[in-house]
């Protein structure tokens, strides 16, 4: 199999030695890597979204704020690999609410 970069990563050099393509594929994985957590943080929210007090109990909410702000936080360390230092469009692209914000980085006792 031919391996050939797209012509919009010529000017990072992406040319003639295996070293760029490596890092060509590391670039790729990153960005691959983000966009599954990003898919998980949207799964969350919209957990969270959903809950209905009147059906569950309020422990079953805190689990599910737990559970977002874990993804939240997997998902901005990965945005900060990747190079996107600024979180606060995220926060807003996502939708991402206040008490989940408050929770992320949060070690909790299992």
């Amino acid at each position: 199999m031919t391996f050939r970069p797209p012509q919009s990563l010529r000017s990072f050099g992406l040319t003639g030695n295996g070293v760029n393509v490596l890092e060509y594929e590391l670039m790729a994985e990153r960005a691959d890597a983000l966009g599954r957590n990003g898919l998980k943080v949207e799964k969350a929210i919209a957990a969270l979204n959903a809950f209905n007090s009147n059906r569950h109990p309020p422990s079953e909410r805190e689990r599910l704020l737990d559970e977002a702000a874990d993804a939240v936080w997997a998902f901005l360390i990965q945005r900060e690999i990747c190079g996107l230092r600024d979180s606060r469009d995220a926060v807003r692209r996502y939708g991402i609410p206040k008490e989940v914000m408050a929770r992320v980085g949060i070690v909790r006792k299992r």
